[in-house]
């Protein structure tokens, strides 16, 4: 192999490891920028943490739950999606913004994780937190969580 072949190769496999939304791939969803345009559930510091789902029941009925919750919020689409992560885009009515929100389910501990955060700009004047507490109020409602 070429020094040129090696970098590139290297340099795929960087880009592959580092996407926005692959962050959910294990127990971690990617940190919080420092802009306040993000919550997630594993954020260390309290203006981006937001408390995880606590599932009460099966976790495969959390999970349903919280994808047909998704599903149904406005301009919301699923984009990927394991056993136990899943990657989803809303985007603004007005500007059509992007918003990534990425979800990962912590069975053993009986946790869903959230993180959702705005793509651009600087402050999101809250929308992010509204968004996980909708989606939490949702699930409570079908009585998949505390």
């Amino acid at each position: 192999m070429t020094i040129k072949s090696l970098f590139h190769a290297g340099f795929i496999t960087m880009t592959l490891l580092t996407a926005s939304h692959a962050g959910a791939s294990g127990k971690k969803l990617a940190p919080c920028p420092n802009s306040p345009n993000c919550v997630s559930s594993q954020a260390a510091d309290e203006a981006h943490f937001i408390e995880p789902f606590k599932i009460d029941g099966k976790a495969d009925n959390a999970w349903a739950a919280l994808k047909q919750a998704l599903t149904g919020q406005s301009r919301t689409v699923i984009t990927d999606e394991t056993e136990h992560t899943l990657h989803a885009q809303a985007t603004s009515l007005v500007f059509r913004f992007v918003d990534d929100i990425d979800v990962l389910l912590d069975a053993e501990a009986g946790l869903i994780h959230v993180r959702s955060a705005s793509r651009v700009g600087y402050s999101d004047l809250g929308v992010n937190r509204k968004r996980v507490e909708k989606l939490r109020s949702a699930l409570r409602e079908v009585g998949v969580i505390e």
